[in-house]
């Protein structure tokens, strides 16, 4: 049976095998900003980009999921993954076996003696190194998986121009895995059992290595197909799914793409770990005229031919209302003119932008005798061609 292809965590942030905690987050944010789905709607290689870069974070930022990753090439829940990954047992090619008629919960059941809600284990002496091997992939956890941290949810929040420069504040509903109040967390009760949400009753899991597929006995239910003792409201997860309602701050001077983080909003952790964060991404929309380039803005104001070539005092508008702007005499269409302290106001460094005010000249109409015989008199007196400096470089 081919081995499925599996993507190289690292390759996937950019990131160097030998890099920090830090250096994966930074990374990971950063990818998650440029490729999130809903900030490239119909995108569907930046959506699969996204998943991919969800998928390597949740491995890379939890210390036991990388340790495992380093060592074997992938990582699972239940220890054997679809195929290895660089390094990995599946990295290479191997003889196409298929070892999907055998199942190896025998061999365990067998040598532990009959005996159903506990996890059968294997002999010691001569069968230990082969019950090391399973025991290294499978984590010794007796069917129980240990405590791990919530993972973060990602929310992109849409924001109109004005809300983006003033701030805003918000209120968002967002779905996250929650303590159960049942169990508190524990996944078990008192009494009663339910039926396996890992191997759905059927008390067997199916699992590859390589070019190998293995039946094994669900570590979860030990074989029973039954799990007793289970909270029958999370099913033994210790947690579920609730709607909740979160009030976000967005602060002055947001932009397209930023990201603020709101800390144990994710999802809660299992067995009592702490949860994730909440990450919300701002969409912010365009404006008609204004235009932002990181505190500045930008905007493009119609002046005439006669203010242009005489000079002028306009009015420009500002994010803050109308200002004067001087346009000195001969100014040329395009050219641009600073606005100093107008533009958006930086939180962090508590200073100001500038606008940056283009000329756009604009020509008149000739409607009437007056104006043609004023502008074919104004030709005469200018009969300079302005193409000259051009065909003199052809």
């Amino acid at each position: 049976m081919p081995a499925t292809p599996k993507h190289d965590y690292y390759e996937t942030l950019g990131v160097a095998r030998k890099a920090t905690a830090d250096d994966v987050r930074k990374a990971y944010r950063k990818l998650a900003r440029k490729y999130h789905p809903d900030l490239n709607p119909g995108d569907k290689s930046s959506e699969e980009r996204f998943k991919n870069v969800q998928e390597a974070y949740d491995i890379l930022s939890d210390p036991k999921k990388r340790q495992m990753y380093d060592q074997y090439g992938f990582y699972s829940e239940n220890g054997f993954a679809g195929a290895g990954g660089p390094g990995g047992p599946g990295g290479g090619s191997g003889p196409g076996m298929d070892f999907g008629g055998f199942d190896f919960s025998d061999y365990f059941q067998n040598a532990a003696g009959s005996g159903a809600g506990r996890r059968a284990e294997a002999p010691t002496g001569a069968g230990g190194g082969f019950r090391d091997i399973f025991s290294q992939f499978f984590g010794g956890h007796g069917g129980q998986a240990p405590a791990e941290k919530g993972g973060d949810l990602e929310y992109v929040m849409d924001i109109d121009f004005w809300q983006a420069l003033k701030g805003t504040q918000a209120r968002i509903d967002i779905t996250r895995y929650e303590v159960c109040e049942t169990c508190h967390g524990s996944g078990s009760t008192g009494a009663g059992e339910i039926t396996c949400p890992q191997c759905k009753g059927t008390g067997n899991v199916s699992q590859m290595a390589g070019a190998m597929k293995f039946n094994l006995t669900c570590p979860r239910c030990n074989g029973t197909g039954k799990l007793r003792n289970a909270c029958p409201t999370c099913g033994g997860d210790g947690r579920v799914t609730r709607t909740e309602t979160v009030e976000i701050r967005i602060p002055p001077g947001a932009r397209n793409g930023s990201r603020l983080r709101v800390p144990g909003k994710g999802n809660a952790g299992t067995m009592g770990a702490p949860p994730g964060d909440l990450y919300i991404t701002t969409k912010v929309e365009e404006h008609p005229f204004f235009h932002r380039e990181s505190d500045n803005i930008e905007i493009k104001v119609p002046v005439t031919v006669w203010e242009a070539a005489l000079g002028a005092k306009i009015e420009v508008p500002t994010i803050d209302g109308r200002t004067l702007l001087k346009i000195p005499q001969g100014t040329k269409n395009g050219q641009r003119f600073r606005l100093r302290e107008k533009g958006v106001l930086n939180s962090r460094t508590n200073q100001r932008g500038d606008q940056i005010v283009e000329v756009a000249i604009e020509a008149p109409e000739p409607r009437d005798e007056r104006t043609r015989e004023l502008l074919k008199e104004m030709s005469k007196l200018h009969p300079e061609d302005p193409r000259a400096e051009i065909w003199s470089k052809v």
